[in-house]
């Protein structure tokens, strides 16, 4: 009995070498080595008649079984180096390459024009403030010198959330808001979103960043707002760039201006973006209606100021010569990694 399971585990020794050695790729060499020498494979099996033996018979065949395990084992190993060995250079890991780097990210175009213009105004003696988005209509609308029915609280532009709470048209809210609570001399700048029913196209989008500028002292003229917002512009876009101050309306501001510079898509020369005048359009402003100071509290006698209001995604499609506005808003890693 004895003789005949040693003869069974050699033949299968000899059929197993031949499996291995005709075994194509490192899958099938895997399947043969589980079929031979797995827990449920052939050794196994033929290791299970070993028990019915008698005791003086069992060690020639566990040595055997073992020497045949042990054969077929070095056998696998070998020809799963010839696999190795025979990958081709693109399978192989070359430690010698240097690392793919990942994009990890970067502040939003817009987020760096907003925190650029913020510093700018800081060093010309402006603290920057911020306020809630949620508003009420006095503070939205009335306390800047807007009944609630001009216009621009009609429920075409406004997003209103009750009978007097709106998503806030414009961050000037927060400049009532900080005279409210803070006694002249005040220069603020306010960063923030706002929200108007406009339709989403190149040029406009229902939410976008503002920048709202507030001075307020005695004895703040006209040249002063014309001195602050030209030497903001010669910051911003260059020594080179010129400014205009074009006359214009706004409720809480008398009188009041729209404020241009040389466009800096074609320095000036006249382009299809700049319509051919050679400017563009950049903010609204004016010295503070002394109605705005009577709602605030302040003396409209004894203070005079001066307000301004940008949009810094449209000062970024100049600077960045970026068509569409839509752009910033869809989070496109290939478009944003290029501000980064």
């Amino acid at each position: 009995m004895s003789a005949e399971l040693i003869a069974e585990l050699q033949a299968l020794e000899a059929e197993g070498r031949e499996l291995i050695a005709a075994a194509q790729g490192p899958t099938e060499l895997g399947r043969v080595s589980v079929e031979l020498l797995g827990r449920k494979g052939r050794l196994t099996g033929v290791l299970r008649a070993v028990g019915a033996l008698a005791p003086g018979q069992r060690p020639a065949v566990g040595a055997e079984a073992n020497r045949v395990k042990a054969a077929l084992t070095a056998a696998a190993e070998a020809r799963a180096a010839t696999f190795t060995g025979a990958a081709p250079p693109a399978a192989r890991l070359d430690l010698t390459l240097p690392g793919r780097a990942r994009w990890r990210g970067g502040l939003h175009p817009v987020t760096q024009v907003v925190d650029e213009i913020c510093e700018i105004f800081r060093d010309l003696g402006f603290q920057r403030v911020g306020g809630p988005e949620v508003e009420t209509t006095w503070y939205n609308f009335t306390a800047l010198n807007i009944p609630l029915d001009h216009p621009a609280a009609d429920m075409h532009d406004t997003f209103f959330l009750g009978a007097d709470r709106v998503l806030r048209t414009h961050t000037s809210p927060v400049q009532a808001r900080v005279m409210e609570r803070f006694q002249p001399p005040v220069r603020v700048v306010v960063p923030g979103m706002v929200y108007r029913r406009d339709p989403f196209d190149a040029s406009h989008a229902p939410g976008f960043e503002q920048i709202e500028g507030l001075a307020v002292d005695e004895g703040i003229t006209f040249a002063d707002f014309k001195a602050t917002l030209s030497e903001f512009a010669r910051r911003f876009f260059g020594a080179a760039a010129r400014t205009r101050f074009r006359p214009s309306f706004f409720p809480f501001t008398e009188p009041s201006a729209e404020v241009d510079v040389s466009c800096q898509l074609c320095g000036g020369s006249g382009c299809s973006a700049c319509k051919g005048t050679g400017w563009m359009e950049i903010m609204g402003a004016g010295m503070v209606d002394p109605a705005v100071f009577e709602n605030v509290g302040y003396d409209a006698e004894r203070y005079t100021g001066y307000a301004f209001g940008m949009g810094p995604a449209r000062i970024a499609m100049q600077r960045y010569r970026i068509p569409d506005i839509r752009l910033f808003y869809e989070s496109d890693v290939r478009f944003l990694e290029q501000f980064a």
